[in-house]
């Protein structure tokens, strides 16, 4: 019984890992055929196909490798003569095309928070209830109903920001602002009090505070639906600013296999305590996932949804069209670059999964 639960989780994990990459083309698809954009060939997976079928205009296909897909349109990638090619059409359209992919992973992430929102009976704010015994944060000087703003300059709109800000903040310096009595107040350099034991040689903030609950309300579960999806987006972001700055490392990023074991680590720990538990946990990576794929295809890079806006934003400054030789050379070396950075990636995977260490 219980390989076939694992089973079952695992099939549960591909089959939402599927739809992220389908609902992603989705956007494109629907936004194409809206501004009558001429789709050719809707695909999800790359490699070699496994099955395709042709309804009207377009091909519909089912690759073997499960790790993309695609919406080719007419005049993508060349000149085309064809009025419903995508680069005969208005720029401003041509935007929402490109962009839309990512906005319908953020959407799906919304969705799936809801699942796991409207499944809570009360929710927790960001407003001090209680003090354990020889609090740091209470020694520093903040009071019962406090409510968090900022932690070193990040701000706070939900628990989970408050979790992230203090899971990456330096234990021994940190600035942490509240609210109180319709003021903020600031306390600088504040040292926390950490776990005994450390993760990869860093210190862990142990939370010497408890916070208030509030009373679930349908308005409350859309609420905090978005507002949980939305902390998941600026953990992305900020993430992604610390690998650029040094604060993070390569060897904490995680590909498709990476990914996939994390996937089964937290099934595991959930069906410790339930099946239900289980799916949850694997709802939210695949929360965390779809927000990731919509944040990291808008980055301004070559061969991304992001580097092609990019190129629609000097046309539209400059009022014509790069050449389509030089923008097609350069996403061409992006997507050489990308490719190469995914294998880096999965071989780091791997070698971790193999040895237990980071590279």
């Amino acid at each position: 019984m219980h390989v076939l639960t694992i089973i079952a989780l695992a099939l549960i994990a591909i089959i939402l890992f599927g739809l992220i990459i389908f609902l992603h083309e989705l956007g494109h698809f629907i936004t194409a055929k809206l501004f009558k954009v001429r789709v050719n060939e809707f695909a999800i997976g790359m490699g070699p196909t496994l099955l395709k079928f042709q309804k009207g205009e377009t091909q519909y296909s089912l690759k073997l490798l499960p790790i993309g897909g695609y919406c080719a349109m007419e005049g993508e990638d060349e000149a085309s003569n064809d009025n419903r090619a995508f680069g005969n059409k208005p720029v401003w359209q041509r935007m929402i095309i490109i962009v839309a992919g990512a906005m319908m992973n953020i959407i799906f992430g919304i969705i799936l928070m809801f699942t796991l929102m409207v499944q809570k009976d009360t929710f927790v704010t960001t407003q001090i209830g209680a003090f354990t015994e020889n609090s740091a944060i209470e020694a520093a000087g903040i009071q019962v109903g406090d409510t968090f703003s900022r932690i070193d300059g990040y701000k706070i709109y939900t628990d989970r920001d408050l979790t992230f800000a203090l899971g990456i903040a330096n234990p021994d310096s940190v600035d942490i602002e509240v609210e109180r009595d319709g003021k903020t107040l600031l306390f600088p350099d504040t040292k926390l009090n950490t776990l005994p034991e450390q993760v990869n040689g860093k210190k862990i903030v142990q939370l010497d505070f408890k916070v208030f609950g509030v009373d679930k309300s349908a308005g409350l579960v859309l609420s905090r639906s978005v507002k949980e999806t939305f902390s998941m987006v600026r953990m992305v972001i900020e993430t992604l600013k610390g690998m650029l700055t040094g604060r993070f490392g390569l060897n904490e990023m995680a590909g498709p296999i990476g990914t996939a074991q994390v996937i089964t680590q937290a099934a595991g720990q959930g069906l410790q305590q339930s099946f239900g538990s289980a799916v949850n946990n694997i709802v939210l990576i695949i929360i965390l996932i779809t927000v990731n794929l919509g944040v990291v295809n808008l980055l301004p890079i070559p061969a991304l949804d992001g580097g092609r806006f990019l190129f629609l934003l000097v046309e539209l400054i400059i009022r014509k069209p790069v050449p389509q030789k030089y923008e097609g050379a350069i996403h061409t070396i992006g997507f050489v670059l990308l490719m190469g950075f995914t294998v880096f990636i999965a071989a780091s995977d791997i070698y971790k999964i193999v040895t237990g260490v980071t590279i």
